[in-house]
């Protein structure tokens, strides 16, 4: 027959602690999301990279939950504010980094090209994103 908490030996009590397990699946729960965050950023300097690169992007900064541990879930995207890139190329670079990530939902917007509201959120939390460096040509086959 099974016991009450007022029939458990302090041992066994101990093993049970629903506080303890709560507070673990918490601590896993934040050490996922930190990995996720981290593979995000990951993802967010290829884009710098691409957009760079191939279509001659200006300045790439990440705005929105990434920026923002305390907002960073299991559903955030990536928001990046691009400068300076061509108007002729803004689809294809969508395209381009869209195809980056099945991870993760890329969105990109020309902060000069956005509503008022918008571009002062980036200017106000807009991180820079360094360009991830391009790999090896040997490690590129691989």
């Amino acid at each position: 027959m099974a016991k009450t908490a007022l029939e458990l030996t302090p041992e066994a009590l101990r093993a049970y602690n629903p506080a303890r397990r709560f507070e673990r699946a918490r601590r896993e729960q934040r050490l996922e999301l930190d990995a996720r965050r981290a593979r995000a950023w990951a993802v967010a300097r290829e884009a710098a990279r691409l957009l760079k690169q191939q279509f001659g992007a200006g300045r790439v900064a990440a705005f929105g939950s990434l920026t923002r541990p305390d907002h960073f879930s299991h559903w955030s995207d990536i928001d990046l504010a691009v400068v300076d890139l061509p108007p002729q190329h803004f689809y294809r670079a969508v395209a381009a980094v869209t195809g980056l990530s099945a991870e993760f939902e890329i969105d990109l917007v020309d902060p000069m090209n956005c509503r008022p509201s918008l571009r002062q959120r980036i200017e106000r939390e807009g991180q820079e994103v360094e360009p991830a460096a391009e790999l090896p040509a040997e490690t590129k086959e691989a």
